[in-house]
């Protein structure tokens, strides 16, 4: 029976929802247990936190100093010894994920599945290819432990509830000297994550400048909403590049995507495919953003927002 080991994802003594997501990809091996990890200076929070998770038989905290920031060279050597034991070792793909996980299997000498949206069997398992426009399927040797990145969009977050034990545990790895942490530069802001959020509303080229982009906050500050941003919107300079949503950017799953000047790029579309409902707001009726739009609202933003704004009270 497979034996999943979970990396949890964390900040700021808060566990990221990715963590969630990533124990329902765990769940579909119907393994015989579920372990999550939590490796951090202080893990107490995080821990209790993950203890909630349900299905999950055990939370491990490995209490470091050096694990106070997310390197991926300063954890992987203690992901790949806490790995013995283990058949699956998952982590989230996110920037954290895709940092951590390919360590993890390189020190384990096998090669990673990354964007893991399905599971087959055991050791087979579906992920998306060419920006999200073919599924391929991926077998990996039975006889080697599973390195994988889950693609967090593809999986609902398991449910609360659970209790799980809390065990600390210590790792005897030698970490390494040569990368150390300098600093974190994030931007500020008391909307909902990108990444997590329930409810995303963008902005593409369409919204015509930097200055013009304040009608996309107005509108998510109205809806409770994070902020995203076409690549096209990123590379004009309307917003910086950790807001921008695609294949090059973040990919997300809420349940209210609203797309405003965004034309509808392959690449974008392959970032919000998982949304529940997509809306869409562009003056161009042709632009392939409605092919996969739920509602398509066809005018010029500028007129329609405040519409819409007036309209949400």
């Amino acid at each position: 029976m497979s034996k999943v080991l979970v990396i949890a994802e964390h900040l700021d003594g808060k566990l990221n929802a990715a963590t969630a997501r990533t124990v329902s990809a765990a769940q579909a091996l119907s393994p015989a247990s579920i372990d999550i990890v939590v490796l951090a200076a202080d893990p107490a929070a995080v821990a209790a936190e993950a203890a909630q998770i349900a299905g999950v038989a055990r939370v491990l905290t490995v209490a470091n100093p050096a694990n106070a920031h997310a390197i991926a060279q300063v954890l992987g050597p203690q992901v790949a010894q806490l790995a013995d034991g283990y058949s699956h070792v998952f982590g989230p793909s996110t920037t954290f994920g895709k940092d951590l996980m390919p360590v993890v299997a390189a020190l384990l000498g096998v090669n990673q599945v990354s964007d893991l949206m399905a599971v087959e069997g055991s050791h087979t398992f579906k992920r998306p290819i060419y920006a999200g426009n073919a599924i391929v399927t991926v077998e990996t040797p039975a006889g080697s432990p599973v390195v994988a990145t889950v693609r967090t969009a593809s999986w609902p977050e398991a449910a609360s509830g659970g209790s799980a034990a809390v065990e600390a545990v210590s790792v005897d790895a030698a970490l390494p000297a040569h990368t150390r942490h300098l600093g974190l530069a994030a931007g500020k802001s008391d909307r909902p994550d990108l990444q997590s959020a329930r409810r995303v509303v963008s902005g593409g080229r369409g919204v015509g400048s930097e200055e013009n982009f304040r009608i996309v906050y107005s509108l998510a500050d109205k809806l409770g909403a994070a902020v995203g941003a076409s690549r096209a919107a990123v590379d004009a300079g309307y917003c910086p590049n950790e807001m921008q949503v695609g294949q090059t950017g973040k990919i997300i799953a809420p349940e209210l995507y609203v797309a405003i000047g965004i034309s509808g790029a392959i690449q974008h579309l392959t970032g919000i495919k998982d949304a529940g409902t997509i809306v869409a707001i562009n003056k161009d009726a042709e632009a392939p953003i409605f092919e996969v739009a739920d509602i398509g609202l066809v005018g010029d933003l500028f007129a329609l927002l405040p519409e819409l704004e007036a309209q949400l009270g």
